[in-house]
């Protein structure tokens, strides 16, 4: 064959890294997560191996490691999926539409849709009990949690109320602290420890008071 022959093979070739190839591997990414999700609920962390999230999601575990380098990868891949999907997307400080609103009611919103989706939602659940459960010996597992909700919510957060508040010499840190913490407090002692039947609040009642004491009227 001559010589423009084969280069005119060589270019009818299909490139290794085509649209295809791309989106097989996005789906057996997907895959991967899925499966690593329902192993993590079901056995916990420690207990979890990447051979049975494979064998869970229908892949080699070589393929499992071509996506992600280890267990603690594909964790933490999960936790930004989770930061990503119900969480990032609550609150947006750069909104136009946040500034012709007055923070009570911006706040009360914020405060009613977080709660709103932490309560309903059982797959978190799971996941803070895996946190919390086993952060003892996998302190990365909280620091993650932090590094990818805590801490860009809080900053969000902060972000907003500064700019409501620019010439108050409260300390909007803190304020955000409480704000939050409240809220998780009301979650995990309501829902994840079953306090709802002990000491039962309505959820409607803790965010107007907590509201209420962070912004005067003015």
């Amino acid at each position: 064959m001559s010589s423009k022959g084969q280069d005119r093979k060589k270019s009818m070739k299909k490139p290794v890294n085509s649209k295809n190839d791309r989106q097989k591997s996005a789906k057996k990414a997907e895959a991967i997560l899925d499966s690593a999700v329902k192993e993590f609920l079901t056995h916990g962390y420690a207990a979890t191996t990447m051979d049975r999230i494979a064998e869970t999601a229908g892949v080699s575990k070589a393929t499992v490691y071509s996506h992600f380098q280890d267990k603690d990868s594909l964790f933490t891949a999960i936790i930004q999926h989770l930061a990503q999907e119900k969480f990032q997307t609550i609150f947006d400080p750069q909104q136009p539409e946040l500034r012709q609103e007055e923070p009570k009611i911006v706040l009360r919103h914020l405060a009613t849709k977080m709660l709103t989706n932490a309560i309903n939602d059982q797959q978190f659940h799971g996941f803070i009990r895996i946190i919390i459960g086993e952060s003892g010996r996998f302190p990365h597992l909280a620091q993650t949690y932090i590094h990818c909700i805590a801490k860009p919510g809080m900053e969000k957060l902060s972000q907003y109320m500064t700019a409501q508040d620019e010439h108050s010499e409260n300390d909007t840190e803190a304020m955000v602290r409480i704000f939050i913490g409240t809220l998780v407090n009301f979650v995990i002692l309501q829902e994840l420890l079953k306090g709802k039947e002990i000491v039962p609040m309505e959820s409607d009642r803790l965010v107007d008071t907590l509201v209420n004491l962070l912004v005067k009227d003015q």
